[in-house]
């Protein structure tokens, strides 16, 4: 278990986590990404992505890894899923990894979870062999971009991500 500035700590997320991931990737998606789309396209895939169930078969999936930053209080305020990479990357390589998910609620954007998750996140990719590495990013998330252009990421490709029926225009960024 790892500290982050006295307040929050993040650990590796077990299956008893599935209902508090399941709230809280739906609370940071809607928080970071929500004012995007149509409250129907936005149900569809909080339904589809943000469920118990969703989250228990992520954190069953012995190719994937997932940890949750935990404030001193008791609640969930971040989370890291890393794994085999599942973008629509062309000739893409067998042993390919992705950060696949990092969010942090804003409030608590201050603590640096982010380079301690993306820390956590690379170190498990590199201990299975996953090589390259990719993420998918909005192409207007500017800030998103330059954190992974701290890493390595760079721009390789570009695709539609699907939220309900609106389809985004999602950078692949690879290292």
């Amino acid at each position: 278990m790892s500290t982050t500035p006295a307040t929050a700590t993040i650990r590796r997320a077990t299956a008893d986590d599935a209902a508090a991931l399941a709230e809280l990737g739906a609370a940071t998606f809607v928080e970071t990404f929500g004012h995007l789309y149509p409250a129907e396209d936005l149900q569809t895939f909080l339904a589809k992505n943000h469920t118990r169930e969703s989250w228990s078969r992520t954190l069953a999936d012995p190719y994937r890894a997932t940890w949750v930053a935990e404030h001193r209080n008791g609640r969930k305020i971040g989370f890291i899923g890393v794994g085999a990479c599942k973008l629509p990357v062309q000739h893409m390589e067998i042993t390919a990894g992705e950060v696949q998910q990092l969010y942090v609620l804003a409030e608590f954007h201050n603590l640096r979870l982010g380079t301690r998750f993306m820390e956590m996140g690379l170190e498990w990719l590199a201990s299975q062999g996953r090589a390259p590495l990719y993420i998918g990013v909005w192409s207007e998330n500017h800030g998103a971009q330059r954190f992974y252009a701290r890493y390595g990421f760079s721009k390789v490709g570009e695709y539609g991500f699907a939220v309900g029926s609106t389809v985004d225009r999602e950078f692949i960024l690879k290292r």
